[in-house]
């Protein structure tokens, strides 16, 4: 699996971070910053639901 952020759409809303920290980091400035970009098969939920949450659907899950 592997975590994309599209950072043109991203609005740091940080919800991603709070769904999963150990995948997300959102700075004081600047779009989310993926810390995992390909996180193990058992964090699949997690990254699921941020990109779920994430209200401008900037968050894709691949694989």
């Amino acid at each position: 699996m592997r975590v994309v952020v599209d950072k043109q759409v991203c609005e740091s809303n940080a919800l991603c971070m709070g769904v999963a920290p150990e995948i997300f980091d959102v700075p004081d400035e600047g779009p989310v910053e993926v810390l995992n970009e390909h996180p193990s098969e058992d964090m699949r939920t997690e990254a699921e639901e941020a990109a779920r949450v994430c209200p401008v659907q900037a968050i894709t899950i691949e694989g």
